[in-house]
This record gives C-alpha cells, sequence and structure tokens, in this order.
C-alpha cells in the first residue's frame, strides 16, 4: 500500500487517508439520495438512478485513485442534474433518453480535449493571481454549500437572510460547527470525522438524524435495466439528430454541458491542490516536458473526463469532480487512497442506504464550513490594493459563491481580467488560450439567453 501510493512521500499515513476518505464520503452523501429525487422528475425510474449514482460514484473516484493517485472523489453533479431536468427536460422538451445522449457526447468530448490536453494548457495559462482567487473562493463557495445545504442561510424574503433559530436541525448544526471549530483550534486529530460522528449521534433524540426514503438494493437492480444502455435503444442517440431544425438546439445544449463540466472541474482541481500541494512543481514540469499522461494533474483530468460518459451509459447526469473532496483533504488526504476509501463506502452505501441517508446535512454542513474557512487564505496572495489585480480576484472568487456556481465564477474573473489588461494597455499579456476560453464564456451566455 505504501509503495502503490507512496503514502510517505506525500507526507500521510494509511489512518489519516481513511479519515479524509471516510470524510469526504459523508459530506457528499447526501447525492445517492437527491440525485435521483431529481432525475426521477424527469421520468426517470427512482431506483434505477439510485444505483446509476452509485456505481458511477464508484467507478469514477477508482478511476480517480487507482490510476491518478489523487484524493479526489466524483459523483454526478449537483446543477448539472437541474439543468438536466429543469433546463434541457422540462425547458427545451427534450426527453430523458435524449438528455442523457447529450450527457454522453459531452463526456466524449471531454475525453477529447483532455487527451489533447486542451485541458491542461487551459489551467496553465490562467494567471497566478486568478489561481489564487478560485482557491479562495472554492473556499466560500464550499462554506456556502454547508450553510446552504442545512437551510440556516434562507430566501424567503427574496433576499439572503439568516433562519430564526426555531428548528432543532439549526441547533444541531451550530452544536456542530462550535465542536469541530474547537477540536481543530485544539489540533486533535481526525477533528471532522469526529464531529460530523458525534453531531449525528447528537441529532438522533433531537429528531434530525433520521433516514430519508429510499429502495432496497434488489428493487435498485430490477429497476436499473431502464436506464442502463438507453441511450442506445430507440429514443436515444438516433432520434436526437433525426430532426434538422433541432441540431442546432442539440449542440448548444451540449456545449452548456461540457463548459459548465469542465470549468467546475478546473476550478476544483485549482483550488484545491495548488493550496494542498497534491499537484506540485513537479506535475507542472511532468505537464509541461513529457508526452502522455505522467503527472498526477494529467492522470486526474484524464479521471474526470471519462467519468461523464460512463455514468451516462448507466443512467445519470454529468458525473463531476466534488468540490465537497475539500473535506477529506481538508483532514489531510493526499493520495488516491483516500479515493478508495471514499468509493469502497459508495459500494456499501448501496445495501445500507437507509442508514447512509440518516446522516443529516446538520452533521456535515459544519465541516465544510471549516474547510472553507481554511482554504480562504488563498485570497492572503492577492494585491487587492491593486484593482487590476482585486477586480478580476473579487469575480473569480466572491462571484463563484454568489452565483451558486464554479465555472460561473471562472467565467466572470476571466472576462474582467481581459477587460482590465485591455484597459491598461497591457493586452498582450492575456494569454491566446484564455482569450478562447473567455470567448467561449461569452457565448455560452449568449446561447443561453437565446434558449
Amino acid at each position: 500500500m505504501e509503495k502503490f501510493f507512496k503514502l510517505k512521500e506525500n507526507g500521510t499515513t494509511v489512518s489519516t487517508e481513511i479519515m479524509a476518505g471516510l470524510t469526504t464520503f459523508f459530506a457528499m452523501s447526501y447525492i445517492i439520495v437527491v440525485n435521483p429525487s431529481i432525475l426521477s422528475q424527469s421520468g426517470m425510474e427512482w431506483g434505477a438512478v439510485f444505483l446509476a449514482t452509485i456505481i458511477a460514484s464508484i467507478i469514477g473516484t477508482l478511476v480517480m485513485g487507482l490510476v491518478a493517485n489523487v484524493p479526489y472523489a466524483q459523483a454526478p453533479g449537483m446543477g448539472l442534474n437541474a439543468f438536466f431536468v429543469y433546463t434541457v427536460c422540462f425547458g427545451l422538451g427534450f426527453t430523458w433518453q435524449q438528455a442523457l445522449s447529450m450527457v454522453f457526447i459531452c463526456g466524449i468530448i471531454n475525453i477529447i480535449i483532455t487527451v489533447t490536453k486542451v485541458r491542461k494548457y487551459i489551467i496553465k495559462s490562467i494567471p497566478l493571481s486568478l489561481q489564487h482567487a478560485i482557491g479562495g473562493g472554492i473556499g466560500i463557495f464550499v462554506a456556502y454549500i454547508g450553510l446552504l445545504n442545512v437551510g440556516i442561510i434562507n430566501f424567503d424574503g427574496g433576499v439572503p437572510a439568516l433562519s430564526t433559530l426555531n428548528q432543532a436541525s439549526f441547533l444541531v448544526f451550530l452544536f456542530g460547527l462550535a465542536l469541530t471549530i474547537i477540536l481543530l483550534v485544539l489540533n486533535v486529530k481526525g477533528a471532522i470525522l469526529i464531529s460530523i460522528i458525534v453531531t449525528t449521534l447528537v441529532g438522533i433524540p433531537c429528531g434530525v438524524t433520521s433516514p430519508q426514503d429510499t429502495v432496497s438494493f434488489t428493487e435498485a437492480c430490477r429497476a436499473l435495466p431502464t436506464t442502463f444502455l438507453a441511450i442506445f435503444k430507440e429514443g436515444g442517440l438516433t432520434s436526437l439528430f433525426a430532426d434538422p431544425a433541432k441540431i442546432p438546439l442539440v449542440l448548444i445544449t451540449i456545449f452548456s454541458f461540457s463548459i459548465s463540466d469542465t470549468f467546475d472541474t478546473l476550478g476544483t482541481f485549482i483550488g484545491t491542490g495548488r493550496r494542498s500541494g497534491i499537484f506540485s512543481d513537479e506535475d507542472e514540469r511532468l505537464m509541461e516536458n513529457s508526452a502522455g499522461f505522467k503527472s498526477r494533474l494529467d492522470k486526474a483530468l484524464f479521471a474526470d473526463a471519462t467519468a461523464t460518459s460512463i455514468g451516462a451509459l448507466f443512467g445519470t447526469s454529468n458525473t463531476t469532480t466534488f468540490v465537497e473532496s475539500a473535506s477529506g483533504i481538508g483532514v489531510g488526504g493526499r493520495t488516491g487512497l483516500t479515493s478508495v476509501v471514499t468509493a469502497i463506502c459508495f459500494a456499501l452505501s448501496a445495501f445500507l442506504a437507509t442508514f447512509v441517508s440518516a446522516v443529516p446535512f446538520a452533521a456535515t454542513a459544519p465541516a465544510l464550513v471549516a474547510v472553507g474557512i481554511m482554504m480562504v487564505s488563498s485570497f492572503k496572495d492577492i494585491e487587492w490594493n491593486d484593482l487590476s489585480e482585486a477586480v478580476p480576484a473579487f469575480f473569480a472568487g466572491i462571484f463563484m459563491a454568489l452565483c451558486y456556481s464554479i465555472s460561473y465564477g471562472i467565467a466572470a474573473g476571466f472576462i474582467f481580467y481581459c477587460i482590465v489588461k485591455v484597459c491598461k494597455g497591457k493586452a498582450k499579456e492575456i494569454h491566446p488560450i484564455l482569450w478562447v476560453c473567455t470567448g467561449l464564456f461569452v457565448l455560452n451566455f449568449v446561447l443561453l439567453a437565446l434558449l
């Protein structure tokens, strides 16, 4: 195990990696129930999506751990599943089989741009100041996810506000948050995982820790054939391009899927990998000077690219690298062993979904808030007194959380970086790839406005 995962080389231990894997799993385990609840609204069977979600998560996360040796977990992405149902199926009138076919094609596109190293060159084209901004922005975004998940911030009056602390879940969350902070300040090993477990137990007498509606493994297996390889059946890929009048709309939708999927992942890797040292300078030299996939980042990008198409084959929307992986990284996860542990937990959840679903947001949200606090330190490397740096950094970092999208935050950062540089007569400093990415983001916004 030491030789395969290079634990000592990465400054970690088996126990630390196991704790990191468990922490990551519990932080993102909500997807097991939430994803089928969303996708089933399009007509897909709940049990089929439930099992497809778990299978896609296992495969994607194992590839990330065993091939790339990095502590990232994959699962069907939140936001992209909502886009799948509410925009593509409900808004544009496509069937879920056609939407799955678009996701599959999106995965193929991601594989192509990864094999040709386009995604790698995009990362290299991003200025250091924006990379620091993305890192800090991921921190705010992760913390914001935690606060929204537990509902302590609400939009009932049309504007964000602190909820009245009259619900048991809020009090359990505040207990968990205080416990997490105390344990971290006291440098207790496994502080975040301990907090999740203790808070979950405290939630039992409070009525907060309770299982959600789910299905048995046998029932899910019986339902899976309805979505497995559905894209190759009638109403799938063959019907997607059958109507010439709809082809432009199909291409626009695939483009929107792809650009969100691509930049969500890049933002997660940049935000967590640089600060933690997972993607080291040696990785960057290997990326620059070697052919094939020799660096951890190259392999991680490829693992992420393949997961979307694999997920579509089984019957789920875009599978992507979860930003909640930051929780495992925050407790010391540095190698693929973290991912393997998370994948094993996903496998067990297929049989123990009732128990896994009982872990409440009130127990996992404090972990996300704590990790977010740690990651915000990336902002210290930005020259905030220099408006030419501060403006793009603000949009790449702060705006990311405000619009609840990693890719949109990056898009805003890119756009304002180009504007600032042009205004200062330094357009030549903008990397050509950055110009292209900015143009694609603008095009995406325009096309979405026309849908």
